[in-house]
């Protein structure tokens, strides 16, 4: 069973890694733009639908890149999981738990969008592109969102001690 870093990527002869980049940065920049007429306070989830609605030719992930852009605040599964550094991935976590611990009906879409953030940070563990310290940060992510998932009721207990201990660490190496 292949693991899902060891998928095979086939990108097409066409375009150049410049020329996408800069395709997605002229679909964030109407996102950003068809946002600003919309003037919501908020991005809820039906909000977020509307959105992709409107922009059905843009990656999900694009979408959500012009979102967290935006300023504008996010429900927490419109957000999904942060993981730029450790503050937003616990925020981003608790939020999520605040979703799943009020909702019944949303343990699997919360459940979900964890996952997804577990497969992306594993991704990068496993990149041989990945630099060392990036390795080291992602596996510690992993490690939380494992943590997560496996009891998410335990999560802020478990955050804080774990929290604790990096500092003890870091305070001794350094």
């Amino acid at each position: 069973m292949s693991k899902p870093w060891q998928a095979i990527v086939v990108a097409s002869g066409s375009a150049s890694p410049q020329s996408s980049e800069h395709a997605r940065v002229r679909k964030r920049a109407r996102i950003l733009a068809w946002l600003a007429q919309q003037g919501w306070e908020r991005v809820t989830e039906a909000r977020a639908a509307e959105l992709a609605a409107a922009f059905p030719d843009v990656s999900a992930h694009t979408q959500r890149a012009a979102l967290l852009e935006s300023g504008l605040p996010l429900d927490a599964l419109v957000a999904g999981v942060v993981q730029d550094n450790y503050d937003h991935l616990e925020a981003s976590l608790l939020a999520l738990l605040g979703v799943y611990e009020r909702n019944a009906a949303r343990h699997a879409a919360v459940r979900a969008v964890v996952i997804q953030a577990r497969e992306h940070a594993e991704l990068a563990v496993h990149n041989a592109h990945t630099h060392r310290e990036k390795r080291e940060e992602k596996i510690e992510m992993s490690l939380w969102l494992h943590t997560w998932l496996e009891n998410p009721p335990l999560f802020p207990a478990w955050v804080e001690l774990r929290k604790r201990r990096l500092s003890a660490n870091a305070d001794a190496t350094g």
